[in-house]
């Protein structure tokens, strides 16, 4: 069963950030990325950019309507995902509880559409 980890944090809390820090975040997401690929369950990974280079874009009601941003204002944003391959939910928790994410903000999970692979 495939499962999506959406990836939110604070913006804020990443503002100050100095290269290095950026670095050493770099780091440890790269062993959690090597821990899921040694387990077998690893499918795909993305940083997104900020926040504010996002589009939101609906067709609902009068044609086409696009807003700069998110169109929600919230204080955490999503800032990347995961997908892993696992065989249940139980399992997909156990990883998201090892995603550096859930350190500093949340990790949502969800099962995809698709479901089996």
């Amino acid at each position: 069963m495939r499962y999506t980890f959406l990836l939110y944090s604070d913006p804020a809390d990443l503002a100050h950030m100095t290269p290095d820090d950026w670095g050493a975040l770099k780091q440890v997401y790269g062993v959690y990325i090597g821990a899921l690929k040694e387990a077998g369950v690893f499918v795909d990974t993305d940083w997104l950019q900020p926040v504010d280079t996002a589009t939101t874009l609906s067709m609902k009601g009068e044609g086409r309507q696009v807003q700069d941003g998110p169109f929600a204002e919230t204080k955490e944003t999503l800032g990347g995902y995961f997908v892993i391959d696992v065989p249940d939910l139980d399992a997909a928790m156990a990883w998201a509880e090892k995603c550096p994410a859930a350190k500093t903000g949340k990790v949502e999970i969800r099962a995809t559409a698709m479901g089996d692979t």
